[in-house]
């Protein structure tokens, strides 16, 4: 009797600590694919846009919500920080690109026009990427400020799955 309700014991345990790795996997991509809905989907639109005012609009969904959410500073780094992960140049580079689409007018040549689309896109866009194109963001950026607690909690849940996967495949 007692090994019996020492195999579902151990079993119950196996899948808390699967359903603890899924919980933390599920946040970190939630935030991934909010951060793309509200922020960097709408940068590759404005570096994808044709004019200078479609190009402006999309930039300024982007800004509002970096801003709205206090993503204007910092670094996405827990232990040192690197320039590609400087948050404030990253918002001050947007900040900057959408005042330059602002001085376009009607008296703009098509030409300056163009350059100033091509400049933008020059600046939104990295293409060093094994996989093309890839819009310029700090990397983290989805789980700033909290970098430091997904790190630790990706931690735990990876050895929180191999408990769970051993003490699955003993009961089994």
């Amino acid at each position: 009797m007692k090994k019996k309700n020492q195999k579902k014991m151990g079993k119950i345990v196996g899948i808390i600590c699967l359903l603890f790795t899924l919980a933390v996997t599920s946040t970190c991509t939630y935030k991934g694919i909010e951060l793309k809905q509200n922020c960097t989907g709408y940068l590759k639109q404005a570096a994808d846009a044709n004019t200078v005012e479609t190009a402006s609009e999309q930039l300024s969904k982007s800004i509002d919500y970096l801003e709205k959410n206090d993503l204007t500073k910092g670094y996405t780094s827990v232990i040192w920080n690197t320039p590609d992960e400087d948050i404030g140049f990253f918002y001050n580079n947007l900040k900057s690109s959408q005042e330059e689409l602002l001085k376009v007018n009607d008296s703009t040549s098509s030409l300056e026009k163009t350059n100033v689309l091509m400049k933008l896109r020059e600046t939104l866009m990295d293409n060093s990427g094994e996989r093309g194109d890839n819009v310029t963001c700090p990397d983290g950026l989805s789980r700033y400020p909290n970098n430091g607690l997904f790190g630790a909690l990706a931690l735990l849940s990876l050895v929180t799955l191999l408990i769970g996967l051993i003490l699955l495949s003993l009961e089994l």
